[in-house]
């Protein structure tokens, strides 16, 4: 008998304990943010919008949260494509070992996986930097472009560039 009302004890106790951290998961959600977000809470939910290419996601936040720029810098942005001539012998794949495409920069002052927006060119469009550019060009960001008349007209201009750390999330929607 008195075993029997150890265990039963104890199965209470285990009980109201799983009942408190259920609700617990609704009074406190961020725990449940934190662990979609590899153990770290980001702040409020946030959705993926896309116009269904590939690589042009949008990240929006609830209440219409915005990322602040880690620093805006005055850089020369040029243009390039994928030809031997511009690039090494494997033109189509960038220094981070990833396929080029829209939406990538090279850049020699900053980390890979840096994220760049230039307003004042492409509005709130989003570039990572996954590309280097020759070692002589350490203060540039040269924007990859499908074919070299493209690269070519876009041509070289001193731009206002938004640097974000290589760990944010940007949100592009105000």
């Amino acid at each position: 008998m008195i075993i029997y009302q150890k265990q039963h004890n104890l199965a209470k106790k285990v009980l109201i304990l799983a009942l408190i951290v259920f609700l617990a998961e609704f009074i406190f959600p961020q725990h449940l943010l934190a662990a979609e977000n590899n153990g770290f809470a980001t702040g409020p939910a946030k959705t993926f919008l896309s116009d269904g290419i590939p690589g042009n996601e949008t990240l929006a936040f609830a209440n219409n949260m915005t990322v602040q720029p880690k620093s805006t810098r005055w850089v020369l942005v040029t243009a390039y494509s994928s030809t031997v001539d511009q690039c090494d012998s494997t033109p189509f794949i960038t220094a981070h070992n990833t396929h080029v495409r829209d939406g990538i920069v090279a850049a020699n002052f900053l980390t890979f996986h840096t994220k760049v927006k230039m307003p004042e060119i492409f509005g709130n469009k989003v570039f990572e930097v996954e590309d280097r550019m020759n070692k002589k060009f350490s203060d540039r960001v040269d924007v990859w472009m499908a074919s070299r008349e493209a690269a070519i007209k876009f041509g070289a201009k001193w731009v206002k560039v938004e640097i974000y750390d290589a760990k944010t999330e940007v949100a592009m929607l105000k």
